[in-house]
């Protein structure tokens, strides 16, 4: 393994031979890490690992993943490149799995309007302010969204309701916590309703039980009989999802490996 200069105080390039093949990763350390992880996502290959890991121990469990990460490298490559957003008048975005417009520039604050052709738009600040103006917007509208959901799942199931927040995770779209409730990743909001339902449903059956055991599944198919399908949507829809300005291009769809 051959290491290159450090891109930043907590970052390193480092390059192994995998399979024939010369694989380019950023090493990250992290204090607050207690594992190793690997990702691929459309930054390229990571590999995050606690403070005082060796490399000799990097490289071992780098090897250890390399067929699993060859294998992700290859699809990463083979997928379409999503674009990074930059909010500009008359720019569409999916919503809630349909076409949402956006218009810069007439308003002091974000507000949203139907247009005449039935599409709803969202009505921006002026572009110095739109980035922040749209995620602000899209948050909002999607925590008010989510908490609906996950009430009505937890009445299908008589289970009390959790309080409901957002996440920015890079590997998880829902997490579940008897103390601190359900977190549902914002980006969720560009999907069609039935796939955010989905994984509505997998974190309330969390409330109920918390690991992937089958009854875990099954109390997620009483709830939602289309599930698998639903996963199998999600996989590919997940991937295409918009990233918007600065801040998306540092979200975007991981596939991750730990030990």
């Amino acid at each position: 393994m051959k290491r290159a200069r450090s891109a930043a105080a907590s970052e390193e390039a480092l390059r192994i031979e995998l399979g024939g093949q010369s694989v380019q990763l950023t090493l990250r350390r992290s204090p607050a890490r207690r594992t190793l992880a690997l990702q691929v996502d459309h930054r390229g290959a990571r590999v995050s690992v606690p403070l005082r890991t060796s490399l000799a121990q990097i490289d071992a469990f780098i090897r250890n993943h390399g067929d699993w990460l060859l294998d992700r490298i290859g699809r990463a490559a083979e997928l379409p490149r999503v674009p990074v957003v930059v909010p500009m008048d008359g720019c569409e975005l999916p919503f809630f799995g349909r076409p949402m417009r956006l218009r810069i520039g007439s308003v002091n604050r974000a507000q949203w309007r139907p247009a005449a052709d039935g599409v709803e738009e969202l009505h921006l600040p002026a572009r110095a302010h739109a980035e922040r103006a749209l995620l602000r917007a899209l948050q909002s509208r999607a925590l008010a969204w989510f908490r609906g959901r996950v009430e009505e799942y937890c009445l299908r199931l008589t289970l009390p309701v959790p309080p409901v927040r957002l996440s920015k995770a890079r590997t998880r779209w829902g997490s579940c916590s008897s103390l601190s409730g359900i977190r549902l990743h914002w980006r969720l909001v560009h999907l069609p309703p039935e796939l955010i339902d989905y994984v509505v449903a997998h974190e309330v059956a969390h409330l109920r039980e918390m690991n992937h055991s089958p009854r875990f599944w099954a109390v997620v198919e009483s709830v939602c009989p289309d599930w698998r399908a639903a996963r199998a949507r999600l996989r590919q829809a997940g991937a295409s999802l918009p990233l918007i300005g600065a801040a998306g291009a540092a979200q975007g769809s991981n596939f991750e490996a730990e030990d």
